[in-house]
C-alpha cells in the first residue's frame, strides 16, 4: 500500500492563487486598499528574521501589503506594548504578528494578549484560544489551523476517530487538540513525560507529532492505516516522527519538509486576508 501524501506545499500554492483573486476583488471594492499584515521582530535572532522575511514574501506574492517593525534587543515590555497599541489603533493594519521568541526581559504572554482579537491572525491570544475552544469565532493558531485545513482538503475523516496529539504547547499541541475535538474526534493529549506513551500512540487513528524532539515517536509505535501528521522540523530534514518506515503502511502522512511547514505561513496569510475582507469589504 502506498500512503496518501498530505502535500502542504502544493495546497499552499493553490491557496495563494485563490487569495490573489480575492485581493484583486477587494481592491476594486475598497478603492485600491488591500489587507495589511504588520510583523514585529524584537532583537536579532537570525532564524526569527528569516521567518519574518518569509512572511513578508508570502504577502508580496499575493499582492497584499505588509510592514515590518524591527525593535532592538534591549526593548522593554512597556515599549513593545506601546508599539502593539499603535498597530491596534491603525485602521490600515488588519493583522499583527509578534515573532516568537522575544528577548527574555519581555513578558511575552502579556504582549501577545495585548494584540486586538480582530487582528490576532496568528491565533496567539488567550482570548482567541478561549473563543476557539468554545466554538466561537476566532482566528486559530496558525500551525494547528494549517493542519486542519490540510486534513480537510484531503478529506481525511475525523468524526469519531481517535486522535492522539503528542505535545502540549500553547500554540500547537493544546489548540490542535481543541480543533480536533471540534471536528468530533475523540482526543488524547500526550507529551514527552506521558507514561506508556507507546500504548497511547498505538491506538491512534490520527497521530499528530508536536513534541519538538527529532524522531521521538518511533515508527513501530504507529499502527497500520493511521493518518500521521508530523509538525516537527529539525536539522537533517527530520521531524518528530520516524517517517521513512511508515510510508508503505499508513493511510496518509505529511512529508518533512513540505507538509505542515508551508501551511503555517499560508494560514497566517489566509487569516489576514479574511480579516482585511471584514474591515474593507
Amino acid at each position: 500500500m502506498t500512503a496518501l501524501v498530505l502535500d502542504g506545499k502544493a495546497l499552499a500554492k493553490t491557496t495563494e492563487e485563490a487569495l490573489k483573486k480575492r485581493i484583486e476583488h477587494l481592491k476594486q471594492q475598497a478603492a485600491g486598499r488591500t489587507p495589511k499584515l504588520a510583523t514585529i521582530l524584537v532583537g536579532s535572532d537570525p532564524a526569527s528574521a528569516t521567518y519574518v522575511t518569509m512572511k513578508g514574501n508570502a504577502c508580496a506574492r499575493i499582492g497584499m501589503e505588509s510592514i515590518r517593525v524591527e525593535m532592538p534587543e534591549e526593548t522593554t515590555t512597556e515599549q513593545l506594548l506601546a508599539q502593539i497599541k499603535i498597530l491596534n489603533d491603525d485602521p490600515d493594519v488588519h493583522g499583527i504578528l509578534l515573532q516568537h521568541p522575544v528577548p527574555k526581559q519581555i513578558d511575552e504572554r502579556l504582549c501577545f494578549d495585548a494584540i486586538a482579537l480582530e487582528k490576532d491572525v496568528d491565533g496567539v491570544t488567550c482570548l482567541g484560544f478561549g473563543r476557539m475552544s468554545m466554538g466561537e469565532e476566532a482566528y486559530g493558531c496558525a500551525t494547528p489551523k494549517g493542519i486542519m485545513r490540510l486534513l480537510e482538503h484531503y478529506k481525511i475523516p475525523m468524526e469519531g476517530k481517535h486522535a492522539v496529539v503528542v505535545g502540549r504547547s500553547a500554540i500547537l499541541g493544546k489548540p490542535m487538540a481543541m480543533m480536533l475535538l471540534g471536528a468530533n474526534a475523540t482526543v488524547t493529549i500526550c507529551h514527552s513525560r506521558t507514561r506508556e506513551l507507546e500504548t497511547h500512540i498505538r491506538n491512534a487513528d490520527i497521530l499528530v507529532g508536536a513534541v519538538g524532539i527529532p524522531e521521538f515517536i518511533k515508527a513501530d509505535w504507529v499502527k497500520d492505516e493511521a493518518v500521521v501528521v508530523d509538525a516537527g522540523y529539525h536539522p537533517g530534514g527530520v521531524g518528530d516522527i520516524e517517517l521513512t518506515p511508515l510510508k508503505e503502511r499508513v493511510a496518509a502522512y505529511t512529508p518533512v519538509p513540505g507538509g505542515v511547514g508551508p501551511m503555517t505561513i499560508n494560514t497566517l496569510i489566509f487569516q489576514t486576508v479574511a480579516s482585511g475582507e471584514k474591515a474593507l469589504g
